[in-house]
This record gives C-alpha cells, sequence and structure tokens, in this order.
C-alpha cells in the first residue's frame, strides 16, 4: 500500500481539539460533542466556526441522542435538519447510521439522511458494530453507496476486533473503506495498519486537562477539567501510520 493513500481522522469534540488535529498533521476530522458518550452532533455555532477556522476536511457526526441506533420519526428529522446544515455551512461529509429494530441496517431511514446529504461525503458510523449480522450490514452499506464504515470490528475496541475487520477489508475489496476506530493509539496503529490492511484509521488523540477553577463550590461530576486532542498525540499517530520513526 502507497503511505501516501494512508488517512488519518481525529474525533475532535471542539474547535480547539480541532485546531490541535490539524496543528498534528491530521487528515481528516470528525467534529463532535461530548465524545464521552461515544459522540452526539455538534452545535450550528460549533460547526460553523470550525468550518471557518480550520482548512482539512471536516465530517460531522449526526448522532441526535445517546443509546442504541433505532431511531423515531422525529429524531430522524432531526438528522435530516442538521445534515441540511452541513450542507449550508459548507462541510464536507456527515457520519451517520440507522439500525432496525432487528438489528440490521435501516436502509429505507439511511436513503432519506443520505439524500439530505447531496454532494457530501458519507461515513456509516459504529451503529454498524451493533448490527446483527456484520457482513449482511457491510453489504447494506455498500448497497447506500457511503465511502466508509467505522468500525472497532464489532469489539470493545478495534486491536480487539482486528481479525473481523481484516475479514471485511478484504470482503470490501476496494468497493467501500473500511476504517477502524476506538482504542486506537501510536503504539498500535502501525500493527493495526499490518493486521487489518485498512487505508484509514480513526483515533480521538485524547488528554483532559486539570479543571481551571481554582475557587468556588465543587459537585459532583462538575469538577473535572477539559477534555481535547492533543498535538503532539496527533504527530505520533500520523508517525506511528506512516512508519517514521525518530532519529
Amino acid at each position: 500500500m502507497d503511505d501516501k493513500s494512508l488517512v488519518l481522522e481525529i474525533a475532535a469534540n471542539s474547535l480547539a481539539s480541532a485546531l490541535a488535529a490539524q496543528e498534528g498533521g491530521a487528515d481528516r476530522i470528525e467534529l463532535c460533542a461530548a465524545l464521552e458518550v461515544g459522540g452526539l452532533t455538534p452545535s450550528y455555532a460549533q460547526i460553523a466556526l470550525t468550518r471557518e477556522r480550520v482548512r482539512i476536511p471536516i465530517y460531522v457526526l449526526i448522532r441526535p441522542r445517546t443509546g442504541d441506533f433505532v431511531y423515531s420519526d422525529s429524531e430522524c428529522e432531526t438528522m435530516q435538519r442538521d445534515i441540511e446544515t452541513c450542507v449550508s455551512l459548507g462541510c464536507e461529509g456527515v457520519v451517520l447510521g440507522v439500525l432496525d429494530d432487528n438489528g440490521g441496517v435501516d436502509a429505507n431511514r439511511c436513503r432519506t439522511l443520505i439524500a439530505a446529504a447531496g454532494r457530501l461525503g458519507v461515513t456509516f458510523h459504529r451503529a454498524f458494530d451493533m448490527s446483527r449480522d456484520p457482513e449482511t450490514a457491510l453489504e447494506g452499506i455498500i448497497a447506500l453507496r457511503c465511502e466508509r464504515v467505522l468500525t472497532s470490528g464489532a469489539q470493545r475496541d478495534a486491536p480487539a476486533g482486528a481479525a473481523l475487520i481484516r475479514k471485511l477489508v478484504e470482503r470490501a475489496s476496494g468497493r467501500i473503506s473500511v476504517m477502524p476506530g476506538a482504542g486506537i493509539s501510536a503504539q498500535n496503529i502501525a500493527s493495526l495498519r499490518a493486521l487489518t490492511g485498512a487505508p484509514e484509521f480513526h483515533a480521538s488523540a485524547k488528554r483532559e486537562l486539570s479543571s481551571r477553577m481554582r475557587g468556588g463550590n465543587t459537585l459532583p461530576g462538575m469538577t473535572a477539567g477539559e477534555v481535547l486532542s492533543d498535538v503532539e498525540q496527533v504527530r505520533a499517530l500520523v508517525a506511528a501510520l506512516n512508519g517514521v520513526t525518530g532519529s
């Protein structure tokens, strides 16, 4: 595989994280909020500011709530409106996924959302890992003409799911990009590249900052600092992915 074809996407939970990802050499951003619950759709202002100030491609996560990926009519309407916002703001793509109550890809609902995206690129997110049959789900996602699918190989993280990811890459045979994500670090990304043969990788490169508060009241769950993508972690991921070693 030509190293120039390798792509690192960073899950950025804020404008600051997106700028850090860009500075660190990431190729693309998945912009989201609430990484601690697996990511939710960011606000209009967050999308707009990031689009204004970041040069690399931005794909926005379209997920209206935590929990499963079986959505009501009103939730699907919310997602459609959010996608229309991404189109109007000039984002490069969206990240979405809808399942039916039997654990299959909900093709009808997905088609409606993909139609709203128009010319934007579409990634099918880790709803895929909740599907009943990953290989059948992959074929359904290919039929929807998504660009890629983000997956941990139906395991807690991508290293644990590497065998299935490899199988999916082989089954896809270039029809769609299979992008490993979850638990990826500079320490394991090179081995995952070798094990899976995947061309793209997804990581958050996050670190938790200490709270800047030095006084005031403290309440449980409200005293932690900010969680941000870290420039140096992004740089280390880029170097490891591309086989660059220190001198």
